[in-house]
């Protein structure tokens, strides 16, 4: 089972979640990030989930055209929409303000 790590307000938050796992779906039904993570529509259209990915980014597919969209050059910097992925191999994040994209 992949382990997460959340940075969030100062402090780290670690849980486990099954493999395959969309970390908005599980924060939706109150399970693990919960409360830890910020997400408004989990369909890649509002940004609120953006993170900085800090560990296990190799293991995440390419950024879809929706992140592309939403993220723009902060991709190259390491952020992805949380809403976006299926978690399989652990991971570490952090929550930080992203700048709209036009």
């Amino acid at each position: 089972m992949p382990t997460v790590v959340i940075h969030s307000k100062g402090e780290a938050f670690s849980g486990e979640v099954k493999e395959d796992t969309n970390l908005v779906v599980r924060a939706g039904i109150k399970q693990f990030p919960y409360p830890h993570l910020a997400y408004k529509c989990g369909m890649g259209k509002c940004g609120t989930c953006a993170s900085r990915i800090l560990a296990g980014a190799e293991h995440l597919p390419p950024p879809n055209w929706k992140e592309k969209k939403q993220l723009g050059d902060k991709i190259d910097e390491g952020f992805r929409l949380v809403c976006q992925l299926w978690i399989k191999n652990d991971i570490e994040l952090r929550q930080e303000k992203v700048t709209e994209q036009a």
